[in-house]
């Protein structure tokens, strides 16, 4: 019986330290490339189908402009070039269906060749010009990035 008032002990400051580490935004980028030609470059999803803005979570020890460097090419075949400007930085709980996360959403110059490197989460990767986006069947919150990014705004949301 004495093990028990000791695992209480030591149970409930190890719950609340797990709480504090393990339940936190995660922080993840999108990029919107935009090519010489000044189309913008979406992968549709292999989720949901939906098209959206390459992208995905920053890794550990991985600053912001690599992690959308590295989604970019990995997603698209693409070389990010520049990273023009922040678009805005995006935290809403619902904004991604699967967790929370925060977005930064940058506009980058990008070049290459695009196409489908990772089969297991991209199915197509297109380039539209601003009136051809498929605004209607876009993931996540990447509408109201785009919406944004047009604007010419630099938003916290």
């Amino acid at each position: 019986m004495t093990k028990t008032p000791f695992l209480r002990r030591v149970w409930h400051p190890a719950r609340t330290l797990l709480q504090l580490i393990l339940r936190r935004p995660l922080v993840a980028t999108s990029v919107i490339p935009i090519l010489s030609d000044g189309r913008i470059v979406l992968i549709r999803r292999k989720d949901t189908s939906l098209w959206g803005l390459p992208g995905g979570l920053v890794d550990w020890g991985e600053d912001l402009k690599s992690a959308a460097t590295r989604e970019l090419l990995e997603e698209t075949g693409l070389s990010l070039t520049s990273v023009e400007r922040l678009v805005g930085v995006y935290s809403s709980e619902v904004r991604d269906e699967r967790f929370h996360s925060i977005c930064v959403a940058l506009e980058a110059k990008a070049e290459g060749e695009m196409d489908v490197f990772d089969p297991d989460e991209v199915i197509e990767v297109q380039a539209f010009h601003q009136n051809e986006l498929p605004k209607s069947q876009l993931a996540h919150d990447h509408t109201q990035q785009l919406e944004d990014y047009f604007a010419g705004r630099t938003v916290v949301a």
